[in-house]
């Protein structure tokens, strides 16, 4: 006698297998939210790229500091000239010099694909351009730190406040200038055409700033343009170090605006950060 063959249940076709009921794969696109681990990263990537790349940290930390050597010289026979503007360029020259590179040194990264692989991991934009600013912002600390103490103690740079007022300026001023360059590199196809972005970006700011004349004496028009540009109130907050022995309320103004700039600029940085050159 021969049993039956045991049919297997069948399968309804609206049935859901175990295998259907695993979560979807996670989204790759890249974190939105700023992390310290991804930014820490990014800056020490940078840093060690740098490391290799002598000229580079010569243009940044350096030439700053030859620069208010020659001028000092220029002036040799009038010692209180360099006084009324060796302060302002001290604030000046590292904005100059932290904005090509980081100009530059940005977009050599787009040109040559490493943006486009960086921004394939799980990296954010926020996270790759505060990376950057550190890293550049630990140089600044480096160039601020020499052209201010040759300045004061070794060229007699003669200023009435707090030599550490002088140096929070110029600190500032440096990362203005890396947060200009980490947003024109987004404009730019080519190194030669980041460079060009000097003239209309800095030149400005350097003739109307006040280092050549005060900025009431000007013309009503440029004056009014010389109040919404950044260099004015750092060359403003390096003037009140020169003449007041105590921290003023217009320093901390000044400091302020220029400290805001900074990070306003790096938050456009951040949002026409782009993959690739066109």
């Amino acid at each position: 006698m021969s049993a039956n063959p045991v049919q297997p249940n069948p399968v309804h076709p609206d049935a859901v297998t175990p295998a259907a009921t695993t979560n979807p794969p996670a989204p790759t696109t890249g974190p939105s939210v700023l992390n310290a681990s991804r930014t820490t990263a990014t800056a020490a990537r940078v840093l060690r790229q740098l490391r290799h790349d002598p000229r580079t940290i010569a243009l940044m930390i350096l030439i700053p500091c030859l620069m208010l050597v020659l001028l000092r010289y220029v002036f040799d026979a009038s010692p209180r000239t360099f006084d009324n503007i060796g302060a302002s360029l001290l604030g000046v020259f590292p904005l100059v010099t932290m904005f090509l590179v980081t100009s530059i040194a940005t977009l050599r990264e787009r040109t040559s694909g490493t943006l486009e692989r960086l921004l394939s991991l799980p990296l954010g934009k926020a996270d790759l351009i505060a990376g950057y600013a550190l890293a550049f912002g630990a140089l600044a600390v480096v160039q601020s730190a020499l052209a201010t103490g040759l300045a004061v103690w070794l060229l007699g740079l003669d200023v009435t406040g707090s030599p550490w007022l002088l140096l929070l300026v110029a600190l500032l001023d440096a990362l203005l200038g890396t947060a200009l360059g980490l947003f024109v590199s987004a404009f730019a196809a080519s190194e030669f055409q980041a460079v060009q972005f000097m003239p209309a970006v800095i030149f400005p700011q350097l003739l109307l700033c006040g280092l050549f004349t005060p900025r009431s004496a000007m013309h009503p028009v440029l004056e009014g343009v010389s109040d919404v540009l950044p260099m004015s109130y750092a060359v403003d907050g390096m003037n009140e170090v020169l003449r007041h022995t105590d921290m003023t309320a217009t320093f901390v103004r000044d400091v302020l605006i220029v400290a805001g700039c900074a990070l306003l600029v790096l938050g456009l940085g951040a949002a026409t950060l782009r993959r690739r050159t066109a």
